[in-house]
């Protein structure tokens, strides 16, 4: 077993705090990495917080990892000492479904493990995140990350890049394409930048007038403030596709109104209490409103591929461990541009 170090929630309630345990040593085809930066979600303040369902503790949230593999098992190819890596939401699933094998893993018919608060196949063993110095995985399970690139700045991609960059390609956005993003945080900022590099005119929609700078130096070309009924009546029918990136409850028909005739709106934030939408809003329109959750193995290796090639990396803010809990506050108050990861080799 391989000694860790990092912070576990370990209850609904109380701050997270430095959490001593252990990671199995890689099987024949895991590998071991030791961690250099990992982001924070603001799933996994949900997840710390109970806010999802139960959680299980103690629970070291964690799922945008990047950081070099010091050890490989016997029958691993992909990977060797020294390289870079990375792992995102989850790390296994049965391989064998019809959505597994069409890779999308995330949606696996039998069981996701997902990478924190869940349950290894073995159903016995609990997932621990990337709030720690070392995670092994499985090496199909994680994503090569292509050397000379500032890593603390990779690590949001493997949720918060491919959160925003899975729907943007199926919906096929490309130039001449007119897509809004509502809210302009760790989801929201990506969604501008991957939009942007794809062609598209971006709107971005926000409560605080204060981002229209940032959503300008982003990429988009228009700011909307979504307090304003004025934003919504001038733009009536205008995009063609909307990433609802927002987090907590608010009236969804507004936004179905300002797009074409079968528009498309995609829930990527998830809020833990329902949000409202009129019927009517749909039927006019045949709108869409649907929703998207990450994506497979191959298609965040894409992405990761895509935004080395085109540079681009998440806007940060780095701390040491000792600040997660602030940054867990500053969070929910919208005080990060536009992402906070943690330093591991504080802990």
């Amino acid at each position: 077993m391989i000694p860790t170090k990092g912070y576990a929630a370990q209850n609904a309630t109380s701050p997270l705090t430095p959490f001593t345990f252990e990671r199995r040593d890689p099987r024949a085809d895991d590998i071991t990495i030791e961690v250099d930066f990992c982001g924070i979600c603001h799933s996994d303040i949900h997840t710390a917080r109970s806010e999802w369902g139960p959680t299980a503790y103690p629970c070291v949230p964690g799922h945008e990892i990047v950081g070099r593999v010091v050890q490989v098992g016997k029958k691993v190819k992909r990977f060797k000492k020294g390289d870079l890596a990375g792992v995102g939401c989850f790390v296994d699933s049965c391989g064998k479904c019809s959505n597994c094998k069409k890779n999308e893993q995330q949606l696996c018919e039998k069981q996701t493990a997902f990478t924190y608060n869940s349950m290894e196949l073995d159903g016995k063993t609990p997932t621990q995140g990337g709030y720690s110095r070392h995670i092994t995985v499985k090496e199909s399970y994680a994503l090569k990350i292509k050397k000379g690139q500032p890593l603390s700045r990779i690590a949001p991609l493997l949720c918060a890049g491919i959160t925003t960059y899975s729907p943007l390609k199926r919906y096929g956005v490309k130039k001449g394409h007119k897509v809004a993003v509502v809210g302009l945080g760790g989801l929201g900022h990506m969604a501008v930048k991957i939009a942007k590099a794809m062609g598209a005119e971006v709107t971005v929609f926000s409560t605080s007038p204060s981002k229209q700078p940032d959503a300008k130096k982003l990429g988009a070309k228009h700011f909307a403030l979504s307090k304003d009924p004025a934003s919504f009546e001038k733009r009536a029918g205008y995009f063609d596709l909307i990433i609802n990136t927002v987090s907590s409850k608010h009236d969804l028909t507004p936004y179905l109104e300002v797009l074409k005739i079968d528009g498309t709106m995609v829930l990527v934030g998830a809020a833990p209490e329902p949000s409202e939408v009129s019927a009517f809003a749909l039927i006019f329109g045949r709108k869409k409103l649907t929703g998207s959750l990450i994506g497979g193995i191959k298609e965040t290796q894409e992405m990761l591929d895509y935004c080395a090639k085109k540079k681009i990396f998440a806007d940060i803010e780095l701390i040491p461990a000792v600040k997660i809990n602030e940054a867990y506050e500053r969070t929910l108050k919208s005080q990060v541009k536009y992402r906070f990861v943690i330093d591991a080799a504080t802990y």
